[in-house]
């Protein structure tokens, strides 16, 4: 089922943190987690809910389950905007503190985490991602790599935001959408249009579209962009209809992408065309829905680029779409 990737839990009020631990405890045993890395996941968010109450403001932690593959994950994703952090790689080392306290918590985090990353800035805030895997980490490596974070509005049970994608040996086909409104019956739309997307046999983006056009007449219907990356011919096709920004991101230049008028089940144009992009000049690239309601500035972010791809989504939502509406942001790199 297409939904919400993350569960947002407020962690502002230190008298909730005994809840909320125990929601994760619950969350992550559902998933799968031994019961080891089940009480160092306990220690990790015990350091992170520290850590907000001591240093940080509206501190908010996401939490989610990827399968991934033969490398299912927990991911954990802490957000404040506190006061931020001069020099985040020396608070790592044990016995480093700004506050009366041993200086342990961060370089705890870290050496229990399968996957760590820390992104912060003086006068902004912080972001601490924790990466746990359940059954241990694949050597395989991933021709692409895929990062999502998708939200429900506050509220509502399930999302009507949502990310799909497939992959075979030749490529990578991936949509993002937004059913319209909220609510069951925007996530009803998104995941009729899944199913379609998921047995069509064609890689072009706008042979995708009209097919899932026609198979959703009868929900509400939704804006969405497709995307696929050929393996053999590093090439990119995209073709988007709605209010779905795309951004391609190279090492030298940026790039948005325009999306066609209408609504994907509803009425959508006569003529379109798949944009086609050389991956050697965009080797990456990033999806909104309107979710991420104002136009927004990479150079905001020095030196993010060399973070986790979460983190960068992570940022994105911090900034620019917290607790507002379904909310989707996805980043797909090539490795």
């Amino acid at each position: 089922m297409v939904d919400a990737t993350h569960i947002s839990f407020l962690a502002n009020d230190r008298s909730y943190f005994s809840l909320l631990k125990k929601d994760i405890h619950r969350l992550a045993a559902e998933a799968g987690l031994g019961q080891k890395r089940l009480s160092e996941l306990d220690i990790i968010v015990a350091e992170l809910t520290s850590n907000l109450f001591k240093y940080g403001e509206n501190g908010e932690i996401l939490f989610g389950v990827f399968q991934n593959g033969e490398a299912p994950y927990i991911e954990l994703i802490c957000i404040d905007s506190g006061p931020g952090m001069h020099n985040p790689t020396r608070m790592l080392v044990d016995g480093v503190s700004t506050g009366n306290t041993m200086g342990h918590g961060l370089g705890s985090i870290k050496r229990l985490s399968d996957n760590f990353d820390i992104y912060s800035q003086v006068g902004w805030g912080t972001i601490v991602l924790s990466r746990i895997y359940i059954g241990g980490k694949s050597l395989k490596k991933m021709p692409v790599m895929i990062r999502p974070l998708v939200l429900s509005k506050p509220g509502e049970s399930t999302s009507g935001d949502g990310i799909t994608y497939k992959l075979t040996k030749d490529s990578i086909k991936l949509m993002l959408c937004d059913g319209l409104g909220h609510g069951p019956e925007a996530n009803k739309a998104i995941n009729e249009a899944a199913a379609s997307f998921r047995v069509f046999p064609e890689v072009s983006p706008t042979a995708t579209l009209r097919f899932i056009h026609s198979s959703i007449k009868k929900t509400r219907g939704m804006v969405a962009n497709v995307v696929n990356y050929d393996f053999r011919t590093k090439l990119w096709t995209s073709a988007g209809i709605g209010n779905i920004a795309a951004r391609w991101m190279g090492p030298g230049m940026n790039k948005n992408h325009m999306s066609y008028n209408g609504i994907v089940g509803h009425n959508i144009p006569a003529t379109m065309n798949d944009q086609q992009y050389s991956s050697e000049e965009y080797n990456q690239l990033i999806l909104c829905s309107d979710g991420i309601k104002t136009r927004w500035d990479l150079n905001k972010y020095p030196l993010i680029q060399k973070c986790d791809p979460a983190v960068l989504c992570a940022a994105l939502y911090k900034d620019h779409a917290r607790g507002t509406d379904d909310m989707s942001v996805v980043i797909i790199k090539i490795n």
